[in-house]
């Protein structure tokens, strides 16, 4: 499996050696074995590619996409020369709406916005072919909690966004009083109508990066 930033060493090392880990470990060997599994183990790990001192804003998302060709790690993104899916659609919308890229014609390859601090974390970083949320209580939402815990509380503040139910019950685990915080519906066709469009959250995160004096996002 792909190996994560040096950085997230001292942030994470003891979640990779409890007991949990080691049983998550083994349920993904027996799952490859038996099926496929979503992203390839190459790319399991790539949002901690990501260096966790040059994270300044990060985008949960619940579990990856569960078609052929789509999950590549990062939380809504696909490879370039895959058709984005709804919900990524609705957020370029919302960005173009906003004052950002026009929605059309963009890659839905978010790799860009990586490089410009963006963590796009899944709360479960592997799933089954053709069966969402199949990995879900494996392992993985312990150590993505332990990932936002740290960076909540280490280093710079930072800008979370949570979108949908299952993002905003994470917001316990976030320190409000030293972080940007911002939650709405998810971008979902089911769920953007009544609150992501409309929420302002990638000018919002801007403005809050330009307080600070550092350099917006490109979204």
């Amino acid at each position: 499996m792909r190996k994560a930033h040096p950085g997230w060493g001292p942030l994470l090392a003891d979640q990779t050696h409890q007991p949990y880990f080691q049983a998550l470990q083994a349920k993904l060997d027996a799952a490859d074995q038996a099926g496929t599994v979503y992203p390839p183990k190459a790319d399991r790990l790539r949002a901690y590619d990501l260096d966790p001192a040059a994270v300044r804003v990060v985008i949960l998302g619940q579990d990856p996409y569960h078609g052929p060709g789509q999950a590549m790690g990062l939380s809504f993104s696909v490879p370039a020369g895959i058709r984005p899916p709804p919900s990524l659609v609705n957020i370029f919308k919302e960005i173009e709406a906003e004052g950002g890229a026009p929605a059309a014609g963009r890659s839905g390859d978010l790799t860009p916005w990586t490089t410009q601090g963006v963590l796009l974390l899944n709360a479960t970083l592997t799933v089954a072919a053709k069966m969402p949320a199949s990995h879900q209580g494996w392992g993985w939402e312990t150590f993505t909690d332990a990932t936002i815990k740290a960076l909540s509380q280490h280093g710079r503040p930072r800008a979370f966004l949570l979108w949908g139910k299952f993002a905003r019950s994470k917001a316990p685990l976030i320190d409000a009083a030293r972080n940007l915080v911002l939650q709405s519906p998810h971008p979902s066709p089911y769920a953007a109508h009544t609150g992501f469009f409309g929420n302002d959250h990638f000018r919002k995160v801007n403005a809050w990066l330009i307080a600070r004096g550092e350099p917006p996002i490109v979204w």
